[in-house]
């Protein structure tokens, strides 16, 4: 139970981050599909399920998430 309790609060942490440091005008000028695809990649960090959402090549998509200043974990 106290392992499982870590591993929430350490996605908690890890979501706040990407929340934080995110550049979120840079997020707002993007295409509808692209920008629900990163803000779903802030909250859950499901890397390929929020890939599939943009409609793009993974590559292309960590690309945006690294304009966007958004950790990928």
């Amino acid at each position: 139970m106290e392992r499982l309790q870590e591993l929430i609060d350490r996605e908690r942490e890890a979501r706040e981050l990407r929340r934080r440091e995110a550049d979120w005008n840079y997020i707002n000028s993007l295409p509808p599909r692209v920008r629900a695809a990163i803000k779903l990649f802030i909250e859950t960090g499901n890397l390929r399920l929020s890939q599939k959402v943009s409609g793009l090549g993974l590559e292309e998509f960590v690309e945006h998430l690294r304009r966007a200043n958004v950790w990928v974990t």
